[in-house]
């Protein structure tokens, strides 16, 4: 599978997953687990992930992103869409040198992608979802993923 469509279609498909949910709730997009990031926060962290992950991958600069979650929705779907496969042939050959907090890190770009970006993707946009949750919206696995279905009264 090439880094194109490991990454890029899975971003835009959970970004899009991402803003229905903050759009469709947007009265609990302060609500936090414990002493986390509110979700709207994760949720705009993982957007810039997406980036912070596709762009080098792509050979592309990080484009600066507004800080207004939707917007940066906005900003980052767009950039996402504007990307070609055509862009990723060769990746898997560079090195991707970023910081991870506070550590300085040199990867290649499968481990890059596998075990750094998507894992911090998927987090950040489990933790948002886990904070609407938290506040009592109603969202289930079908509203994160976009292809479960359950009945209503359905609960895990």
């Amino acid at each position: 599978m090439s880094l194109y469509t490991a990454s890029v279609p899975v971003f835009r498909h959970y970004l899009a997953r991402a803003q229905e949910m903050a759009e469709g709730h947007p009265e609990a997009l302060e609500a936090r687990i414990a002493d986390s990031f509110p979700a709207g926060q994760h949720f705009a962290t993982a957007a810039g992930f997406a980036l912070r992950v596709a762009c080098p991958l792509a050979g592309r600069e990080m484009p600066d992103l507004p800080r207004a979650l939707s917007p940066r929705l906005a900003v980052v779907r767009a950039t996402l869409g504007a990307m070609r496969p055509e862009e990723f042939i060769g990746a898997e050959t560079r090195r991707i040198q970023h910081r991870a907090g506070f550590a300085e890190l040199d990867q290649g770009a499968e481990e890059f992608l596998y075990l750094y970006g998507l894992p911090n993707f998927f987090f950040h946009m489990t933790m948002g979802y886990a904070a609407l949750r938290g506040a009592g919206v109603p969202l289930g696995k079908a509203d994160f993923d976009g292809f479960h279905a359950y009945p209503a009264d359905f609960h895990f």
